[in-house]
């Protein structure tokens, strides 16, 4: 039982400090006589990096500390031990113009080990590997017990049987429950230290935020805004009534500062009330000659409203072939093409649609992106491919009937948003067409979906409209909590795969 604790502290080291420092360390460190850093260190330390020295107080009495240099990544990824590190214990590899976070030391006296107080010290640690925007945090870890199996096995396998929980290390075994991996084994790395046999564990903790090359403008966001338009389906006189209805949801949520503007599949499909006269395979296709107007007005009004422009999809002919497509319209000028890979049954039937052959994902001023219709999204191979690709956004353009129709796309939705770690907007159209073969009525509730970990909703939904109801919905979403759940979630679903009995690749690219 600990003696009663009213105060425990973190703060950066002061050369006050030293005499506590100093008994701290011989305390910590009672196998390793005379290895203590000098008050002159400190000092030198203190000159170059004081921003980078922690201690931890336990009513105002240093307990432990942690010391730490900036070097140079290629120093660390090539083979040293801790006098080249330390410059031979000068500091003289210190530079601010490193990229890596070298702890050099860190210590928690025996008293105090199990008040988690050196977790303490690494939390801080990665706060100052964050805040300088440097590229990780390595170290090399001592493994104590190692001696103990030492006649047994090598320090590979003795690594293994700690990851495993076989064997408990004191070192090691913190450290890798510290979010730290274990890069290579090194060899005489730190003279003397005989319950290591010399060996040591280089161990890195990479740095999520880390940007290699800050940029004061046109950096890429973070936190995103999307415009999401859960569109009525109405008698339209012309194309351009549909423009003038498009450009007033376009206007509203760029009014916000919306980054997206996010269109229903098929949405267009009042303007075949002119062809209800044709079949519904030669009118489905007189709707698609309005697929390129449609598109050049779309990327005009991108740039115009400073706003990425996903146009929700409508039928394309190509080559003689029908598609269900749709443009992602750029607020550069660009575009892109986006094709409904799986087709209903009534798709078929109906308007005699074929399925595209292209999974992709698309480079924005906000990130990767991925974007499928409807149907695609209940097929979920396809979001995971994209995941895979580094898709943070999944845009589901989507046009259901009825109640049970939509239950299927909102589910798959939400279980996309989980499996691969990325939030999901999928919108949809409202209303009916009385006047349109093949329309009838429309069922929506547009929404964003996210994963469930605690950074998120507890029900996974970030947001979403009044169902049956012609509105907007504009929705921020933190592309740097995605980040942290990769890393740190309470389940890694990503990174915990079993590549070694499954796998999912594209056989077209």
């Amino acid at each position: 039982m600990q003696a009663e604790i009213n105060k425990v502290e973190l703060r950066n080291l002061k050369i006050q400090d030293y005499k506590e420092l100093k008994n701290s360390m011989i305390e910590s460190y009672p196998e390793m006589v005379d290895d203590y850093w000098r008050e002159a260190d400190i000092k030198k330390l203190l000159k170059i990096f004081p921003a980078g020295q922690l201690v931890i107080l336990v009513d105002d009495i240093v307990v432990g500390s942690a010391l730490s240099l900036i070097v140079p990544e290629d120093l660390v990824d090539q083979n040293h031990d801790y006098a080249k590190i330390t410059g031979n214990y000068t500091f003289s590899t210190h530079t601010a113009k490193g990229e890596i976070l070298y702890g050099i030391d860190v210590f928690v006296v025996p008293k105090y080990r199990g008040l988690r107080l050196g977790r303490r010290l690494y939390d801080a640690r990665k706060e100052i590997c964050e805040q300088l925007n440097l590229k990780a945090i390595v170290f090399a870890g001592r493994i104590p017990n190692y001696a103990k199996y030492a006649q047994e096995i090598n320090p590979k396998t003795y690594i293994d049987k700690v990851k495993r929980k076989e064997i408990h290390d004191p070192v090691l075994s913190f450290q890798l429950s510290n979010d730290f991996h274990v890069m290579r084994v090194m060899k005489n790395y730190l003279e003397g230290d005989r319950k290591s046999k010399e060996f040591a564990v280089l161990l890195e903790w990479n740095n999520i935020y880390y940007i290699e090359s800050p940029t004061i403008i046109n950096t890429e966001k973070t936190v995103i805004r999307l415009g999401l338009i859960q569109w009525q389906m109405r008698t339209l006189k012309n194309l351009d009534a549909l423009f003038e209805q498009s450009e007033f949801f376009i206007d509203a949520v760029s009014g916000y500062g919306s980054d997206f503007a996010v269109f229903p599949e098929l949405f267009i499909a009042p303007l075949m009330a002119d062809y209800n006269h044709l079949s519904e395979a030669d009118a489905i296709r007189e709707l698609a000659k309005y697929a390129e107007p449609i598109r050049k007005r779309f990327q005009e009004l991108a740039i115009s409203y400073n706003i990425n422009i996903i146009s929700g999809s409508m039928p394309n002919l190509v080559d003689g072939v029908l598609y269900n497509s749709g443009f992602l319209c750029k607020r550069d000028g660009t575009y892109e093409t986006y094709t409904k890979i799986h087709i209903t049954p009534n798709e078929v039937f109906h308007w005699g649609i074929t399925g595209g052959n292209t999974i992709q994902t698309f480079d924005t001023d906000c990130g990767k992106i991925g974007i499928m219709i409807c149907y695609d999204v209940e097929f979920p191979e396809l979001s995971r491919l994209m995941a895979d690709e580094g898709m943070n956004i999944l845009f589901v353009p989507f046009l259901t009937d009825t109640q049970n129709g939509y239950t299927r796309v909102k589910h798959c939705a939400q279980a996309r948003a989980i499996e691969n770690e990325c939030y999901v907007a999928i919108a949809g159209c409202v209303g009916n067409l009385p006047k349109v073969n093949n329309m009838d009525i429309q069922y929506a509730q547009t929404a964003v979906f996210t994963p469930a970990d605690f950074a998120f909703p507890s029900n996974g939904i970030k947001a979403e409209t009044t169902p049956n109801t012609e509105m907007t919905l504009i929705v921020d979403v933190d592309l740097d909590l995605l980040k942290e759940l990769h890393e740190h979630g309470s389940v890694k679903i990503l990174k915990d795969r079993r590549h070694d009995l499954y796998r999912i690749k594209k056989l077209k690219h």
